[in-house]
């Protein structure tokens, strides 16, 4: 059931810069709480940032993946919460979705070691593919540590801001903030209702039909849901090839099966991020099978020829009807 919405109280915006990208929360409270939540908001993120982002050479992760084999390395609460759901998700998507894909991003260009133009040789991509292994790790989730059989760096980028979102809303539900909506770089999670009563509407945008006339957007209300899409759009372009920053662990190379975004709705930012990103690599077909087999709502885009498509899954038509 929603929480009652005190009449005294109004929606009130906070805004700010993370993991490369910004974040914004509107919630539903008094002045003073918009103090405190500025204050303790950064605090959040900068936990999963010293935790989880490769950027940092003394994160929990950076320093992971500087460890020595068949080492065990402690973890926070947080970082042990998120590789139980990357593994499983590894698990579930048969490695279409692997959390040791720190070596391949790193040598498209796409991690810390910076930007490149070209794309890397054939050899040097196989060589660094083999190095990817999620099932070469070993989580004792209990004790809460880690520890790899052979070479591997973690990257989580595909399911931590997922779960940023996750624990800034669960830091606004500790405070009392009980109706909020909690964005970070288009990954949203929804709490409660408006001082009105109503949710809080996102749009789903869809693509030009045919007659160059955009379909009208899907409006999904985040009631105790979140909505995660991963794209394609990012990466470098060389002559006539695009190399998406998306990339397919099983082969080291970018995706080329046509697909533009996928979408998830989950209670779970962190899930439906991670989900997202196995979707993507998965395709339209297996993608879409995959959805329907562990019942996610989801909208997959992707480009059949010269148009683009779309499918959505059955978990996501119930839900908008």
């Amino acid at each position: 059931m929603p929480h009652a919405v005190p009449s005294a109280e109004r929606i009130r915006d906070l805004a700010g810069t993370t993991m490369g990208t910004t974040w914004s929360v509107r919630f539903v409270g008094s002045s003073a709480s918009a103090q405190t939540l500025h204050r303790m908001i950064p605090l959040a993120l900068e936990r999963v940032i010293a935790q989880m982002s490769p950027w940092e050479d003394q994160s929990d992760i950076s320093r992971f993946n500087r460890l020595a084999l068949n080492q065990w390395q402690d973890l926070p609460p947080e970082f042990s919460r998120v590789m139980v759901s990357a593994l499983r998700i590894a698990a579930e998507s048969d490695g279409a979705y692997d959390p040791t894909m720190g070596a391949l991003v790193d040598l498209w260009g796409f991690g810390p070691s910076g930007a490149r133009a070209l794309p890397p040789s054939p050899d040097e991509i196989d060589r660094r593919r083999q190095e990817c292994g999620w099932r070469r790790l070993d989580l004792d989730a209990r004790a809460r540590r880690l520890r790899r059989s052979s070479y591997e760096p973690l990257d989580l980028c595909g399911i931590a801001k997922g779960f940023a979102v996750d624990l800034v809303a669960e830091t606004l539900r500790g405070l009392g903030i009980h109706n909020a909506l909690v964005e970070i770089g288009g990954e949203l999670r929804g709490l409660g209702v408006k001082p009105d009563g109503s949710p809080w509407w996102v749009e789903i945008d869809r693509p030009a039909r045919p007659t160059d006339k955009a379909a009208e957007p899907i409006l999904v209300a985040l009631h105790q849901l979140a909505i995660a899409t991963s794209g394609c759009e990012r990466g470098f372009t060389r002559g006539a090839d695009h190399f998406s920053h998306t990339l397919d662990p099983r082969t080291g190379w970018p995706i080329t099966n046509g697909m533009m975004t996928a979408t998830v709705l989950h209670p779970s930012c962190m899930e439906a991020d991670g989900y997202a990103t196995a979707l993507m690599v998965l395709g339209p077909d297996a993608g879409v099978d995959f959805a329907v087999k562990h019942q996610l709502a989801a909208l997959i885009l992707f480009r059949h020829g010269d148009a683009v498509m779309e499918r959505t899954t059955p978990a996501l038509d119930a839900m908008l009807a």
